[in-house]
């Protein structure tokens, strides 16, 4: 059985990483990742796909050390790897990011002749990541009320607090994210990041919200539909 966790590449100047050894490492760094997500959860906002990626991420890069440890070569081809992945065309979600870093752990581990380890990790990455979705783990009971919103208004409104009253009312927090010129600089495109009130209408918001911005245009979005969200 021990046999099946030895590098294809072994000789004997390289030794073999003890199956037990392997499983301790594995356990730590997922009770790191869980406490590490938990302590950023903690009063901040935050979304579920961020939240799994952190409680992993300790896992992979604790294999990829395991793996290039004491091996020079390894160690520069897996960081020009790495680095690969912030030259993607497109922003990626960090659901996505982490999908990256596991597939490259486990080609890694593949590529380093430890097929049984490789095996090993991919069911443990795999089965853990399952589990905390199916528990909804990062998911807050009400994390649905977070939401994006933009708001366009004519140039001649300050909108500092044009909408004071209105967000009172509807939000429990509300922050100004951004704020953008357009038409030529006859509009403004108001970006808020919102927290709304539990049982509160979305609809009848909006209707506030159009009646005091000329019903010019209106979006709300869930923060986890953002592209620059992680």
């Amino acid at each position: 059985m021990s046999g099946l966790f030895n590098g294809i590449f072994d000789s004997n100047m390289v030794s073999t990483i003890p199956v037990n050894q392997f499983m301790i490492c594995m356990v730590t760094s997922i009770l790191i990742g869980v406490m590490m997500a938990y302590t950023y959860m903690y009063k901040s906002r935050y979304t579920q796909s961020f939240v799994v990626t952190m409680a992993l991420l300790p896992m992979v890069v604790c294999v990829v050390i395991m793996m290039v440890n004491g091996n020079i070569g390894a160690g520069v081809a897996v960081a020009g790897a790495f680095n690969l992945v912030r030259f993607r065309s497109v922003p990626g979600t960090a659901k996505e990011i982490a999908a990256i870093f596991i597939a490259m752990g486990a080609g890694l581990i593949v590529g380093m002749g430890y097929i049984g380890y490789a095996v090993l990790f991919t069911v443990i990455v795999c089965a853990v990541d399952l589990i905390y979705r199916q528990i909804g783990f990062g998911n807050g009971k009400n994390r649905e009320v977070f939401k994006t919103v933009n708001i366009t208004i004519p140039e001649n409104i300050d909108y500092s607090d044009v909408f004071k009253d209105i967000f009172e009312k509807y939000t429990r927090d509300v922050k100004l994210a951004q704020v953008k010129t357009t038409n030529m600089g006859s509009l403004f495109r108001l970006t808020y990041q919102i927290e709304f009130k539990k049982d509160i209408c979305e609809k009848e918001f909006i209707d506030n919200i159009r009646c005091r911005n000329g019903n010019l245009e209106i979006t709300v979005s869930n923060q986890d539909t953002m592209v620059y969200e992680l």
